[in-house]
């Protein structure tokens, strides 16, 4: 996805951009004792404040990500 942007807006490329991880591939163990790990990984990207530059999340959203970015959570269609 991120090619399809650098052919529309090329100076997206080379530059640096604050995201935070939603989903990652690699298992993680909650404070529960569930192992949990999604298909594949995934981050939003966002500004100083925490606030998306997009404006939907397609696929889940982990809970330790909803539970510290509250505003990543509203837009999420569902939470894992």
């Amino acid at each position: 996805k991120l090619t399809v942007a650098c052919k529309l807006i090329p100076f997206l490329a080379f530059a640096v951009h604050p995201a935070v991880v939603i989903r990652q591939r690699k298992s993680y163990r909650r404070k529960d004792g569930v192992f949990l790990y999604f298909e594949d990984n995934a981050g939003v990207i966002v500004n100083n404040k925490g606030e998306m530059k997009g404006s939907a999340i397609t696929g889940p959203v982990a809970k330790e990500c909803a539970d510290l970015w509250p505003r990543i959570a509203s837009n999420a269609g569902s939470i894992a």
